[in-house]
């Protein structure tokens, strides 16, 4: 018997939100969801493996796989690519297995247009006053300086306009009750 095809959930939000450690303890906790690996082009930071944080490629290679529709999504973003591959997100739905996408707004807004109702919408949202946690909290994270910290705040405050689009908005204010609150929405769901 064919299993019932798995569930996507889209988890998107601005830089610096915490999607990354939101996703990763929602994972650590929910055995029936797998994370779904992102390509880009960036260099590797620090600490980064293969297949693990990213799949990375060459500009080369992403062209490639956008000519042959093998994302999902994709989008340039801060002069480098990102993107869903479509292959591995079907093969773990069709196999039963729900899938999170860990993606920007505008890789959420392709996924949205292109699928619909076939996935949940959650968006993550800093506290207030959001512009200044996300700006403190790109200062900790210490990974873009200079023209890009400035870019990324700039962006951040046009993602946050877009919140209206998702299904559900979670504060991450504190990060065991976000986890919490998307793993609830995830159950619900389910259901």
């Amino acid at each position: 018997m064919q299993p019932a095809r798995g569930r996507l959930f889209v988890i998107s939000g601005p830089s610096g939100v915490g999607k990354g450690s939101v996703v990763a303890g929602i994972i650590a906790a929910d055995p029936q969801l797998e994370r779904s690996i992102s390509c880009t082009t960036r260099a590797r930071r620090e600490g980064e493996e293969e297949g693990r944080e990213y799949h990375f490629l060459t500009r080369e290679a992403f062209g490639a796989l956008i000519d042959e529709g093998g994302f999902l999504e994709w989008a340039d973003v801060f002069d480098h690519r990102y993107g869903t591959l479509r292959s591995t997100v079907e093969q773990a739905r069709d196999a039963g297995r729900d899938v999170v996408l860990e993606i920007d707004v505008q890789g959420a807004k392709s996924v949205q247009d292109l699928l619909h109702d076939d996935a949940a919408m959650i968006f993550l949202m800093p506290p207030e006053p959001a512009m200044a946690t996300l700006e403190w909290r790109l200062d900790e994270r210490n990974t873009e300086g200079g023209e890009d910290r400035t870019r990324r705040l700039a962006k951040a405050e046009a993602e946050m306009a877009q919140r209206e689009r998702f299904d559900h908005i979670v504060v991450n204010d504190d990060l065991e009750r976000a986890r919490s609150e998307v793993a609830a929405i995830i159950e619900a769901s389910r259901s």
